[in-house]
């Protein structure tokens, strides 16, 4: 995936430029670190630690225009919350894995833990921006700082770090975010879906309105015209689900590749730190 996203940069958004994906600061690590299995999402099999043989010798993508035409769907909807340019310039200090291949081990083992700070950083910083959480504003700085500060470790701190355990502090004040938000709007205790099974769910025109949707199956569901302000979206699964004008506007913790696992059309209303996927 060593190339800009698919999709143009959204022009608001907050303070999240290091947040985003910069593949021209990255040595694809995307295209290295993962492992897949040839599906619906990716035409062949890859083992981890192995690069994808349609990767550059210059970690460009020799097939980044013709992705999902090539049966590598997959690769169109990761997101490393710019992960990879940390681990290049920061991490290792712009020593790739092809002219220094003693650090490829080390890199790989750092990447997926630097992809889960990030994504914890760009959470954070979305729930300080938001008002109804204004109480517990303090603590979520504490933590964005702590979560950032753990980015600039030293390759073998971060190997050891146990980034679970530190996803766990900080999703429970995700949560009390999640709850003042929906409670300001009314419906802290209502349509609570966390987990919830609904897989093809005929969801078209629903009043999704504060919903809690934390980690819901929305695999293949219609939401066509459904109303998702202020729903709480973190984990969602939403691969093949229409939002084909439903209104996502101020909805809480819904991530770039979320909107491009789904479908959508010119009429959903997206957050603005957010891009209308180019396939819709």
């Amino acid at each position: 995936m060593s190339e800009s996203r698919e999709h143009a940069a959204p022009s608001t958004g907050g303070d999240r430029a290091d947040l985003r994906a910069d593949c021209e600061s990255c040595f694809a690590l995307c295209c290295v670190v993962p492992a897949f299995s040839a599906s619906s999402d990716f035409a062949i099999d890859k083992k981890a630690g192995q690069a994808c043989p349609n990767l550059l010798t210059d970690f460009r993508c020799g097939i980044h225009t013709r992705l999902r035409d090539k049966g590598f769907r997959g690769c169109t909807v990761y997101d490393c919350f710019g992960a990879g340019q940390k681990v290049s310039q920061v991490t290792f200090g712009g020593q790739d894995w092809r002219r220094a291949p003693q650090t490829a081990k080390r890199m790989a083992e750092v990447f997926p833990v630097m992809r889960d700070l990030h994504e914890l950083l760009w959470y954070l910083t979305e729930a300080l921006t938001l008002r109804p959480a204004l109480s517990i504003h303090s603590e979520i700085g504490l933590a964005l700082e702590r979560t950032e500060r753990l980015t600039r470790d030293t390759p073998d701190v971060l190997a050891r770090l146990d980034v679970a355990a530190h996803r766990r502090e900080v999703n429970a004040l995700l949560l009390r975010t999640s709850e003042l938000v929906r409670a300001e709007a009314g419906r802290g205790k209502k349509k609570d879906r966390r987990g919830a099974d609904l897989i093809g769910a005929k969801l078209k025109g629903a009043d999704l309105r504060g919903a809690n949707l934390r980690g819901a199956y929305l695999i293949g569901a219609d939401l066509r015209g459904a109303d998702l302000r202020t729903a709480d979206l973190i984990g969602a699964d939403l691969r093949g689900a229409d939002l084909s004008g439903a209104d996502l506007t101020g909805s809480i913790f819904l991530i770039q590749s979320q909107l491009d696992a789904a479908k959508g059309d010119a009429r959903t209303a997206l957050p603005p730190s957010l891009t209308r996927p180019a396939h819709w």
